[in-house]
């Protein structure tokens, strides 16, 4: 601004024609706050004080059948060191993450890959396997119960085809196979419209430049696709390693946490001891630990993206 257009200010200001300079930085503070108000009150009444109430929790030996709250200090967490029960279920959380991970993840950009050739009957598929991110999840699971019975569904499609299929729900190893499998399915169509997304914004004359100096197909989607779409695969990977974590309904309809503890989450663990134990103090401590552990798995995965991750801009 020149000179004589401050000066012009400054008199129209003396002159009472505009509002002075604090007057409007004080309403623009007020409507600024105003604007993140919602979303500050709506942290700290859903996200803060329920945290601060589980810590606390955690503190005591809480039973609400007995009518007991006693202040027990770390007791709980120290009971967390040699509860086979919860290290059974870190273990089972981890294979369900990395399986969930590697599965979902690879599976989403391949079918993103696919739609974005532009192949016929592109809206068709598109919507088969988005359908299911919209569908209840819990109706969701109750029908790949049935589908997963040893008598019916699946098996009843192998056994014309002249296969024994297994009993999916009651083995070990496959009972957790087909949770992980039916938590895929549900959610793999948002990540492969993310992906989707991603794709259509790489910008098409730099592959087309490398397929000119005589790149393959594999060697530009390696050097050149994957690159300029990491920072959704940051996203992604984020948004199902903590979905992995707190997978419930899926073990809840279909396998309750069996056989035995085969898929006895972290998560359902924590259901089990605070809803079936009535130990809601360990509960807590339990729910103070799966709080950590998303934690530190976030900061890791935004810590070490500047060594895989570009174009973050």
């Amino acid at each position: 601004m020149t000179a004589s257009a401050l000066q012009a200010v400054d008199t129209a200001e003396r002159r009472g024609l505009r509002p002075r300079r604090s007057a409007v930085a004080r309403r623009d503070w007020i409507v600024g706050y105003t604007m993140v108000a919602p979303v500050v009150l709506g942290s700290l009444a859903f996200v803060i004080a329920p945290l601060v109430a589980v810590v606390w929790f955690s503190l005591h030996d809480w039973n609400v059948l007995a009518n007991t709250f006693v202040f027990a200090g770390a007791d709980n967490y120290e009971r967390m060191l040699t509860d086979p029960g919860l290290h059974n279920s870190l273990l089972v959380s981890l294979w369900f993450s990395i399986g969930l991970v590697v599965l979902n993840i690879t599976l989403a950009l391949f079918l993103a890959v696919l739609l974005n050739q532009k192949l016929p009957g592109t809206t068709t598929f598109r919507t088969f396997f988005f359908s299911p991110v919209v569908v209840s999840l819990v109706a969701w699971t109750i029908v790949w119960s049935f589908l997963l019975q040893a008598d019916g569904g699946i098996n009843g499609f192998l056994s014309l085809l002249g296969i024994e299929g297994p009993n999916w729900l009651r083995g070990d190893v496959t009972a957790m196979i087909a949770v992980i499998v039916v938590q895929v399915f549900k959610n793999v169509g948002l990540n492969m419209i993310l992906f989707l997304a991603a794709l259509q914004a790489v910008p098409e004359e730099i592959s087309e430049a490398a397929r000119i100096d005589g790149a393959g197909a594999w060697r530009r989607f390696r050097s050149i696709t994957m690159p300029m779409i990491s920072p959704t695969i940051l996203l992604v990977m984020i948004l199902t390693i903590v979905g992995s974590l707190e997978v419930f309904a899926q073990i809840a309809v279909l396998t309750g946490g069996g056989p035995g503890n085969s898929t006895t989450v972290l998560v359902y663990y924590l259901y089990q001891q605070a809803f079936r134990f009535n130990d809601f103090g360990y509960a807590s401590a339990i729910a103070v630990l799966l709080f950590f552990i998303v934690l530190v798995l976030t900061l890791i995965q935004w810590q070490t993206r500047r060594r895989w991750v570009f174009h973050e801009n």
